[in-house]
């Protein structure tokens, strides 16, 4: 009866320690972040989820420092990671972020489809925001742009071929060229220096 007490204690008295360890490091991560020092503020959140996987405040923000450092695919996954750990029924407006950010990444890395399911999922958890509503017209805008853009047709790999070796020729020609010229530069420059010794 002793052993699971003190077991049940024990979890008790460091779940409290663990927990402002990690805000430690949020706040850490936030200053860094606050001074555009987003690598520095990506360590720091690294350590918070160490202490605690399952924090939002460090997942999201761990998130935006990858954003930030232009690691979009990193930063998708530390949303998507987030979407998980928080209901929308206990935070609506947090879930709201974290799809719409997720929607910035996908932007970023030019999937378009992807950005305009996440805005619309924002949208559905927080219908007022305007900003999410700008940047899902934005994405509707370059999917379509995307769509029209005539995709290049792959040459016959006969005429591809042929190319090459019409570059190569042409090249090979070109050196040709430089090599004989060079030739008869050092062959005119050894015949001033011999008229030049003969008049002496």
């Amino acid at each position: 009866m002793k052993k699971i007490v003190l077991a049940i204690l024990s979890v008790l008295i460091l779940s409290p320690l663990a927990a402002q360890e990690e805000y430690a490091d949020i706040r850490r991560g936030n200053r860094a972040y606050d001074r555009e020092d987003y690598q520095e503020a990506e360590v720091n959140y690294r350590r918070a989820l160490q202490k605690n996987p399952n924090s939002f405040a460090a997942t999201y923000n761990l998130g935006n420092a990858l954003l930030r450092q232009e690691k979009f695919d990193e930063a998708a996954k530390q949303y998507i990671r987030a979407t998980t750990q928080v209901k929308a029924s206990e935070d609506a407006q947090r879930l709201a972020n974290a799809y719409h950010n997720l929607g910035n990444s996908f932007f970023a890395m030019q999937d378009y489809d992807k950005a305009i399911e996440a805005y619309k999922q924002s949208l559905r958890l927080n219908p007022k925001d305007n900003d999410t509503r700008y940047n899902l017209v934005k994405a509707m805008q370059m999917k379509k742009q995307q769509q029209q853009q005539p995709q290049p047709q792959p040459q016959p790999q006969q005429q591809q071929n042929q190319m090459d070796q019409q570059t190569a020729e042409q090249l090979l020609q070109a050196l040709e060229q430089d090599e004989q010229e060079a030739q008869e530069k050092a062959q005119r420059q050894q015949q001033k220096k011999k008229e030049l010794e003969k008049n002496w």
